[in-house]
């Protein structure tokens, strides 16, 4: 199992249809989308049930990320490594042609009632149409007893915080915050590995039999937090200079910490081994110089990286930007 050691590799994304998706993802970030389907999501590196990314090449080629702990287990993960515990990552592309429904996921642990796999998530904007909207959090002074009589109808949306979406902001939605992506809008999402989701309102939406999608009311009103305030969603971002250019810390929480790399001018940066990271390419290409990584990085591709991979060095020309997510480590079951 370990004759092919730890090195950067690229998945083949799966494409999953939504009733609000487009076709943005195709003419931004170059993914070949089935004729006249209208696609929602490109899961990028995933390892859920219900959704497998593969190497999408090179020796290591059809290879899942829970195929690839199964191989290399520590030398991956470094200190996220927990023997039982689900690959720790989760990213994906979302094109919202429509609204996406209202909708929540579980609060975190040691909250009272009933939890499950808790799913803190961020959104990095990648395109936002003039006027498009963000709905993320409850607005000041909303109560239970406020979101109870407006669940599953459109007075729910009216209790929400709404945000004004521009390229290159990252919004932080911790685990149990109501929220919804506008239509619009393409994001970048990277979040715990759960699919748990709770729907609370649809905007009623119906499809072309005049079926209404499945909400689960009790469910989001049970885990719904009210704790979350605008200077969570939207952090301050801490920028710092570095050889290359600047690091910008935008998202930090137990989960994963994100950045974004920008190179103002063509240098290279030495990457030193330690931690699982994974690369969304903004602009490139990239070049890792490594023997076990020559090709380039391309604008709108996603690799990973192990924490065992060996000291190198990424050669970034001028205007090179990419958005890094860590997982600094999590406790054993």
């Amino acid at each position: 199992m370990n004759d092919i050691p730890p090195q950067p590799v690229c998945f083949e994304p799966v494409l999953v249809p939504k009733p609000w998706g487009g076709r943005r993802l195709e003419s931004l970030l170059g993914r070949r989308l089935p004729p006249g389907e209208l696609v929602g999501e490109s899961w990028e590196i995933a390892d859920l049930p219900n959704g497998r990314s593969r190497v999408a090449d090179g020796p290591l080629a059809g290879q899942t990320p829970g195929e690839l702990v199964q191989r290399w287990g520590v030398d991956l993960l470094g200190p996220a490594h927990s023997p039982r515990q689900p690959f720790p990552l989760l990213i994906k592309f979302l094109d919202a042609r429509e609204n996406l429904s209202v909708q929540t996921h579980p609060r975190p642990r040691g909250a009272p009632g009933p939890t499950a796999p808790e799913k803190h998530e961020c959104w990095y904007v990648l395109h936002a149409d003039p006027g498009a909207q963000l709905y993320i959090g409850l607005r000041d002074g909303v109560g239970p007893a406020d979101v109870a009589s407006a669940m599953g109808s459109r007075a729910l949306v009216e209790l929400m915080r709404t945000w004004s979406p521009q390229p290159g902001q990252c919004y932080f939605l911790p685990s149990g915050t109501l929220h919804a992506l506008g239509a619009g809008v393409v994001v970048a999402e990277i979040q715990t590995p759960s699919d748990v989701t709770y729907r609370a309102y649809d905007w009623d939406r119906v499809d072309a039999a005049g079926r209404s999608r499945e909400l689960h009311l009790r469910e989001a009103l049970e885990n719904t937090r009210y704790d979350v305030r605008a200077e969570d969603v939207l952090p301050a971002a801490a920028a710092r200079p570095i050889a290359l250019g600047q690091a910008t810390r935008l998202v930090a929480c137990p989960a994963f910490d994100v950045f974004r790399w920008d190179a103002p001018r063509a240098a290279g940066l030495p990457i030193h081994r330690g931690l699982l990271r994974a690369w969304i390419v903004l602009n490139g290409p990239l070049r890792i110089d490594h023997p076990l990584c020559s090709q380039p990085l391309e604008r709108g591709q996603v690799w990973l990286l192990p924490a065992a991979f060996g000291e190198c060095v990424v050669d970034a020309p001028a205007g090179a930007a990419w958005i890094e997510a860590r997982v600094p480590g999590r406790a054993s079951p």
